[in-house]
């Protein structure tokens, strides 16, 4: 089957999630979050974490893209469909943003004026960490990347109708372009909507940390729609070796995310000092067993179950492991903006896990849209058929 149907059953269960997300909303509200602070605080969370989720769909199809990479030709449509959230996914945040910047929630400490006028630290970062810099930066990096993302599908869906390599020499050079930006703008957004929620601490390696959360978040979001169109019948031009590469990202990337946690929490622990430990103090003592849950969660589960090669060509095995490490990398974020954004009073509750499921709920919907709405495998990309036979030992 070449042409996905994406059913009406689909679409009511994803309409169902995006419900029990509002629910959950509203039973904040009812609860207390009166302010709002907690539900702020969440949407900011999802938003982050499903938008940079999508990101990472554009981002791999520019990096294989740029070293002519033939292996993913066969699952471009499912990156593609991933990235078209992109567009949404800045949409949610710029509300996040809108409402920090107006003072309905409190999580940028530093958008408050009166605190920067009684805090030397902030009002040393004030050149940087001010409205109209901030929110120049925010929408030149979300334009640019939804600008891209619907550059490269534009691309792909033209590529399929006239052939030839003249899309794809022209795509190489886009690629470049592009992940340039994105080197340095990925980094820049990890510092302007997450590590200045805790503005009076900074990490060289932060920028990094969040990169390989995200890119593992992505590869395990293509796997899992990959896995699910596969037992339906579709994508018969994926076998076991593209299957197994994906693993293997999955597989490694989550060392490259440990090695960075590592990194950076041994560096800040051993020198001790006190500017730099205030940012581990209240995740540790606060929060102490969820925490290092995460850390073992997105560390061990891995290290124990995607060592091997028939792990990691496996569907099943693969997919019930990247549900687990999905959901690790969701507390990953949730751990970088909570103990910063709502102190020692932040929960995963009802509120936290049912936003979570509404947001997963309008990506899904947003992602199957885009996939019914083009073949589930290009037509004239110059290196189909190189990716049609990939084989790998």
């Amino acid at each position: 089957m070449d042409q996905f149907t994406f059913t009406d059953k689909s679409k009511k269960i994803f309409i169902a999630l995006i419900l029990i997300g509002v629910a959950s909303i509203i039973y904040g509200v009812v609860d207390g979050d009166v302010s709002g602070h907690r539900i702020w605080t969440s949407a900011l969370i999802n938003g982050w974490f499903f938008f940079s989720t999508a990101l990472m769909g554009t981002v791999f199809i520019a990096i294989n893209s740029a070293a002519q990479s033939g292996w993913i030709v066969v699952l471009k449509r499912v990156f593609e469909a991933v990235s078209l959230y992109v567009p949404i996914g800045a949409v949610t945040l710029i509300i996040v943003f809108i409402a920090s910047s107006l003072h309905w929630n409190h999580i940028y400490h530093w958008m408050d004026p009166e605190a920067v006028a009684h805090d030397p630290i902030l009002q040393h970062k004030e050149p940087y960490l001010n409205l109209p810099f901030w929110w120049t930066r925010a929408i030149v990096m979300l334009g640019v990347w939804t600008l891209f993302t619907l550059i490269y599908r534009r691309k792909s869906l033209k590529e399929d109708m006239e052939g030839g390599t003249k899309i794809y020499k022209a795509s190489m050079v886009t690629s470049a372009i592009f992940l340039v930006f994105f080197g340095y703008t990925s980094v820049v957004a990890a510092w302007d909507w997450l590590m200045s929620i805790d503005a009076h601490w900074f990490s060289t390696l932060y920028g990094w940390y969040v990169f390989s959360g995200m890119w593992i978040s992505g590869m395990i979001m293509v796997f899992l729609i990959t896995h699910y169109l596969m037992s339906k019948g579709y994508l018969k031009e994926v076998n076991a070796s593209h299957i197994h590469d994906l693993g293997k990202f999955i597989f490694g990337i989550s060392f490259l995310w440990t090695y960075l946690f590592f990194s950076q929490f041994m560096l800040i622990w051993y020198a001790d000092i006190p500017e730099e430990v205030t940012y581990y103090i209240p995740r540790i003592n606060d929060y102490t067993v969820s925490f290092w849950s995460m850390v073992l969660i997105n560390f061990l589960v891995p290290m124990l179950f995607l060592m091997s090669k028939t792990t990691k060509r496996n569907r099943n095995i693969l997919a019930f492991v990247s549900v687990i490490i999905f959901f690790g990398h969701w507390m990953d974020i949730y751990y970088l903006i909570t103990p910063g954004a709502m102190k020692a009073d932040g929960q995963i509750g009802v509120v936290e896990l049912g936003m979570m499921l509404g947001y997963l709920g309008l990506f899904l919907f947003v992602v199957f849209r885009e996939l019914a709405k083009a073949p589930l495998v290009v037509k004239n990309h110059p290196l189909l058929d190189e990716s049609k036979h990939h084989h790998i030992n």
